[in-house]
């Protein structure tokens, strides 16, 4: 099974852009390249070509750099869900839910996760054995899930966005998030002050708190850890019930988002 190198290439403020490298094959593709910058650069570097651009929603700060890493690499596939292909850069592989294809010799599955836009979709790379080892799976998410957070709803409803996190609580424990923004120390502040009594969340904000000291990101976290700080993973947990003095878990996640938006 192909080794791939995954790095993220900080850009605007706060965005971090996956970059998926194949060093042996000299190839690399992008998921949601906010800035082309960052990404040409560190193509130009590793004398890599660019062969495929991963978007996962339609706003600015996510594709704002397809159009110039195009002229560069023309022959770059362009993968998007072809429900929301009208608001993307043009598409050259639309996908819907459930759909599969290979990408740098590993296999990607699509799954749609509406809530912080009605056409928002993640992508997963399911593990594999590399050279007798097994690689975790690798989640890409745009702006669903962050680490310790989720994204605003700016287009769906609590629910949507309710059934798209349970659906990301489900895959293997192990998965590695690669979300698209650095906000983890804001949005650990925001959940210690909901479950200030979580053992587990006050351990992972000291962890959190080391590495920005040390201007070393958070991303990527790891799926077993968020279902312990997380709390819009959490919603059904009683300390957050209590918190928001709501039981339905869609009225917790309304209530915590509603919350977090005027942080």
């Amino acid at each position: 099974m192909t080794c791939l190198r995954i790095r993220r290439l900080p850009a605007l403020q706060d965005n971090l852009i996956p970059l998926l490298e194949c060093p042996h094959q000299r190839q690399a593709a992008v998921v949601d390249p906010a800035d082309p910058e960052p990404v040409i650069t560190a193509l130009e570097q590793g004398e890599m070509e660019l062969v495929a651009v991963l978007h996962t929603h339609h706003h600015w700060d996510h594709i704002g750099g397809t159009t110039e890493l195009l002229r560069r690499w023309p022959q770059a596939m362009v993968v998007g869900n072809a429900k929301d292909r009208h608001r993307l850069p043009p598409l050259s592989h639309p996908v819907r839910d459930g759909n599969s294809f290979v990408l740098l010799g590993r296999s990607v599955e699509v799954l749609a996760l509406p809530g912080h836009t009605v056409g928002h979709v993640a992508y997963v790379l399911p593990a594999c054995i590399t050279n007798g080892q097994r690689q975790p799976p690798e989640l890409f998410c745009g702006d669903t899930l962050f680490s310790c957070g989720c994204g605003r709803l700016f287009e769906g409803t609590p629910a949507q966005m309710l059934g798209s996190l349970q659906r990301l609580a489900a895959l293997p424990l192990d998965t590695r998030i690669w979300c698209a923004h650095e906000y983890t120390a804001k949005n650990v502040a925001f959940a210690l002050a909901q479950d200030p009594h979580n053992p587990h969340l006050q351990a992972f904000a000291h962890h959190v708190e080391q590495l920005r000291q040390a201007q070393l990101p958070t991303i990527p976290s790891r799926l077993e850890v968020e279902l312990r700080v997380n709390p819009f993973l959490r919603c059904h947990a009683p300390a957050l019930q209590a918190a928001t003095g709501k039981t339905d878990p869609v009225e917790v996640l309304a209530e915590l988002r509603q919350r977090r938006n005027r942080i």
